[in-house]
């Protein structure tokens, strides 16, 4: 079976002869192909819905894979043991409920590898979460189905500073590689503000006019970033 190209590019992070962790796998699509594809030798996919669960256990019985991957019910990261994985992968959920996930288990979280996370919101909120919480963002990805560009990130345990607040929302790795859809997504991004500015304009509260100044001033860095073709910080 293909993968999506967001399947595609999460896959794409996983590193080769890991031990994988895939939190909320639902269809299971991602541990059955980092078997089939041997990027990983071991799996455990975990979902807190049993009915979830049951389409991967689904494919792990059909296809005799029940030696490489093992189906756990379970809320976040209380299915998997210390140490028990290199690579814990986090994807489809909002940033605020993957943070949610992690600080629930923040007693485990120097015990695995790799943090892939792939938000569908909120990526910005879950990048202050990481640099926070003493992770470091190794690498950012973006990926396009549609529309639609979903962003990527792939964290260590580590220390980070971030300079600016405008690089929780567009990570200077981005720029400074040159993704093919950075602009893109930074024209989207100024899109989605302008119309909350639209949305808000008539609203004349301490708090409205307090956002539609921030908002503002996001905008425009964003155009100066996209202007000048230069990361936030030199911007």
């Amino acid at each position: 079976m293909k993968l999506s190209n967001r399947l595609e590019t999460i896959v794409g992070l996983i590193p080769k002869n890991s031990i994988l962790a895939d939190i909320g796998t639902d269809h299971g699509y991602i541990p059955r192909h980092v078997i089939e594809k041997k990027i990983s030798k071991f799996v455990i996919a975990t979902d807190i819905s049993s009915p979830s669960l049951d389409k991967t256990r689904e494919i792990v019985k059909n296809e005799k894979l029940d030696k490489m991957i093992d189906t756990r019910l379970g809320d976040g990261l209380s299915p998997i043991k210390e140490f028990e994985v290199d690579v814990v992968l986090i994807a489809g959920m909002g940033g605020i409920l993957i943070s949610e996930i992690l600080q629930s288990a923040k007693e485990k979280l120097d015990t695995f590898g790799n943090y892939i996370f792939q938000p569908m919101v909120g990526a910005d909120e879950l990048r202050k979460y990481l640099v926070n919480n003493g992770f470091q963002i190794i690498n950012d990805e973006l990926s396009k189905e549609e529309d639609k560009i979903y962003e990527i990130i792939l964290a260590q345990r580590g220390l980070q500073v971030f300079e600016n607040r405008i690089d929780y929302e567009i990570n200077p790795l981005l720029i400074e590689k040159k993704h093919p859809l950075w602009k893109e997504m930074i024209s989207n991004k100024i899109k989605q503000k302008e119309k909350i500015l639209d949305e808000i304009k008539d609203i004349q509260t301490e708090k409205s006019k307090t956002r539609s100044k921030e908002l503002l001033e996001e905008i425009h860095i964003y155009s100066e970033v996209l202007n000048n073709e230069s990361s936030p910080n030199n911007s």
